[in-house]
């Protein structure tokens, strides 16, 4: 299913349902590089609902967004089931960005607003 990406200010918020397919992973990060250069520093918030896992496909490890572009996010908040908070953890690369990235159970959406605008 596609990522449906929206920006509210300095937020871009990513709702994900479904597989996660690297192509259109790819676009909201493009869409995501475009709100930092429309604000210069941007926060995130990524929500998996219904999430059933990635597509198998290559390209998974590219870094290259976050190396080019954290220094211009200021927070990232994922908002996913329990179950996937160690797959995530790994996916988003937490312990080796420099940016804040905390991860919130699937029905708490408004605390992950909430540690965003903190």
């Amino acid at each position: 299913m596609p990522i449906k990406f929206s920006s509210e200010a300095d937020l871009a918020v990513l709702r994900i349902s479904g597989k996660l397919v690297k192509k259109e992973f790819d676009q909201a990060l493009g869409q995501c590089k475009a709100l930092i250069e429309g604000n210069r520093k941007i926060k995130i918030l990524a929500v998996l609902e219904n999430f059933s896992g990635w597509e198998s496909a290559d390209g998974w490890d590219d870094m290259s967004f976050a190396d080019e572009n954290d220094r211009y996010i200021h927070k990232f908040a994922l908002v996913v089931d329990a179950k996937w908070h160690d797959m995530a953890y790994a996916f988003t690369a937490k312990d080796l960005r420099s940016i804040p990235i905390e991860f919130f159970d699937g029905n708490q959406e408004a605390a992950a607003r909430a540690w965003l605008n903190a």
